[in-house]
């Protein structure tokens, strides 16, 4: 949950120390790595590096060093102090600045950290693919190696540091690090003294890095670009403090969306009023209320470019446009509404999310159309998050059953044994028809929960089969055999939530299941579902699709995982949608109303014309089914026949 910085939790905005520790860590473990490369090859390309450097300045007249080394070199005194200033002063000041910003101000502190970060990688990088060797290595030159002969301790190359790197001369990282404290201290706007005081360290160290003979003039150079691209990069990839980074599930389905595809979910909750009437006032003081329950409900999604947006405190809502009025001419004017409703994208400029109070749709009933984008939630987060507006108030839970824990070893073992399973499932599904445009058709249906558990229990089979299913019979009897495939696949959604975790986000990954189109009994259909629906049982495909969902688009650039997510998720992997969802358990209440039933609508993956969302209300199995007219232009036909054919296998 974002919140204005006063009220954060501050380690939220700089991050756990412990991790900060490791972090910093890390890095000096790569360094490490570079010292560790074989000596004898690195010193003899350092070697002929550092004369072309030296060769370079000789040619540009600015090769000073050997001047300011041979005078120090005669100076005891100035020579000591020169090389404790080269050994400690950099890495106090870097040191001291990140503590300081740590502490007080930790608004910046993240930006300043990975432009810390950053800076030391690129150099890092540079030794490894260029090392350089010091001018004190090279007496040939004329060089003294004032380390050597102050016999300084603690100083770089002394005995105490003797495994440092002997061959990272460019760039100058203690020139880079005295300039990134500066360009930090002006950030935020440090007292005069400081800054000057720093900037005379600047001038200080530029001339110990060139007299102890530590570095040429171009290294100290080198470290300005080093600097300028490492503060630049972090300002544009690091979150504004009170901004949270959208997730990598999350952002699969923003970047997956397309004018002919829009991505928001929700519901058709249908109200009893016909004792006490439901006004738009009602609605919107009852959002007003639970604000604090739905963090996404005031935030907005910052200009993505080619970062991962985050979310940002939208200043003011716009009750007008997020909570609104309809009349429709019943059931079937509500259903033309809702297919309008899912047709048209939602503007990124203000909160995702928007509430039609409709009248007319039945007598003594009035309609709640609830939505939001995929960003903010998956279908159970939608339940959640709407639950969460009704009466009595539900008690703090994390929005969903948490899938069972396995030890990190056969978590392990079943993501590689998964991702060789999906490996194995990439052969494109035979197409349904489709028109290829935003247009949509919705159609409902209400299932006794009684009558599809019978039917499960009768066959062996499972619930979610049951649905499966009613969904495979229904296109089997709706869809003309010349379109008609043998069999299509559609993506079953299932629950990764962790627990503890939000209404917000998404926490499901989806296994995909071949559904038997062709003529054939119900029961034998059911049969082939059921055989094959195991894999949402087993544990390793469900893992393995959670791993590429959160782990490798987390690592992916933005670009590269919409382009990804852009390519996996589609007509030319899956041709529909089934998710079976879990509903309330208890009867609710929304503005004084009472809940009969809700009907879920899911949104059409980008070129797959089918979404079925069912959901347990009040011992009911509401069904919301979003087709493309190119499939069925007439969905109240496709949801008949679901129930026609749950009947069948009930034996009703």
């Amino acid at each position: 949950m974002t919140a204005p910085e006063s009220v954060l939790p501050r380690g939220a905005v700089r991050g756990r120390l412990r991790g900060e520790l490791l972090l910093g860590l890390a890095v000096f473990g790569l360094y490490s790595l570079v010292v560790m490369l074989p000596e004898e090859a690195r010193a003899r390309a350092a070697r002929e590096h550092g004369r072309l450097v030296y060769d370079l300045e000789r040619v540009l007249g600015i090769d000073v060093e050997r001047t300011l080394n041979g005078w120090l070199a005669g100076q005891p005194v100035w020579r000591v102090l020169a090389n404790y200033e080269y050994a400690i002063t950099y890495l106090a000041a870097a040191l001291g600045l990140l503590a300081w910003l740590y502490l007080r101000h930790p608004e910046r502190y993240r930006t300043a950290r990975n432009a810390f970060v950053l800076l030391n990688l690129g150099g890092i990088a540079c030794f490894a693919l260029f090392p350089v060797m010091p001018p004190r290595f090279m007496a040939d030159l004329g060089f003294v190696d004032t380390v050597r002969l102050g016999r300084t301790w603690g100083s770089w190359g002394s005995p105490m540091v003797e495994h440092a790197d002997r061959y990272a001369a460019v760039p100058s990282l203690h020139m880079a690090w005295t300039l990134w404290v500066g360009v930090e201290l002006a950030r935020v706007s440090a007292r005069r003294w400081v800054q000057g005081l720093n900037a005379a360290h600047v001038v200080v160290t530029g001339y110990v890095i060139m007299a102890t003979a530590n570095h040429y003039l171009l290294d100290a150079v080198a470290a300005v670009p080093l600097v300028a691209a490492a503060v630049f990069v972090a300002e544009r990839t690091t979150p504004p403090a009170g901004a949270v980074r959208v997730r990598a599930p999350d952002a699969f389905f923003l970047a997956v969306e397309t004018a002919d595809a829009p991505q928001h979910a929700g519901g058709v909750i249908m109200l009893d009023t016909s004792r006490d009437a439901v006004e738009r006032a009602d609605l919107v003081r009852v959002v007003g209320e639970r604000l604090d329950r739905l963090p996404r409900f005031r935030q907005r999604l910052s200009a993505p470019d080619r970062r991962r947006p985050v979310w940002r405190d939208h200043p003011e809502i716009d009750w007008s446009w997020h909570v609104v009025e309809r009349d429709v001419d019943g059931m079937g004017g509500l259903r033309d509404l809702i297919a309008g409703i899912q047709s048209a994208p939602l503007p990124r400029d203000r909160p995702l999310w928007r509430m039609f109070l409709v009248r007319g749709a039945a007598p003594g009933r009035t309609t709640v159309v609830f939505l939001m984008h995929h960003v903010v939630a998956d279908g159970v987060g939608v339940v959640a998050q709407a639950v969460a507006l009704m009466e009595p108030r539900p008690a703090d839970e994390d929005g969903g059953p948490a899938r069972p824990r396995l030890g990190r070893l056969r978590e392990a073992a079943a993501t590689v044994a998964g991702l060789a399973q999906l490996a194995a499932d990439v052969a494109p599904p035979a197409r349904l028809p489709a028109s290829g445009t935003s247009a949509r058709r919705f159609g409902t249906v209400t299932v006794p929960l009684d009558l599809a558990r019978d039917a499960a229990r009768r066959h062996g089979a499972r619930v979610t089969d049951v649905v499966l299913c009613g969904v495979a019979g229904a296109l089997n009897r709706t869809v003309l055999d010349g379109a008609r495939p043998d069999a299509c696949r559609v993506a079953v959604p299932l629950m990764m939530r962790a627990p503890g975790g939000g209404a917000e986000g998404n926490h499901t990954t989806a296994v995909m299941i071949d559904l038997p189109l062709g003529a054939m009994p119900e029961t034998a259909r059911l049969a082939v579902i059921a055989r094959r629906a195991r894999v949402l049982r087993s544990g390793t495909r469900p893992l393995a699709a959670w791993f590429v969902m959160r782990q490798v688009g987390r690592l992916m650039p933005a670009p590269l995982h919409a382009r990804f997510a852009r390519a996996v998720y589609g007509g030319r992997f899956l041709q529909g949608i089934v998710s079976s969802l879990p509903g309330p358990d208890r009867p609710l209440r929304l503005a004084g109303a009472p809940l009969t039933e809700v009907y879920p609508f899911i949104p059409l993956a980008p070129g797959a014309p089918l979404a079925v969302g069912a959901l347990g209300v009040q011992r009911e199995l509401c069904f919301g089914v979003s087709v493309d007219p190119g499939l069925v232009d007439d969905a109240d036909r496709l949801t008949g026949a679901v129930l026609d054919v749950i009947k069948e296998l009930g034996g009703a």
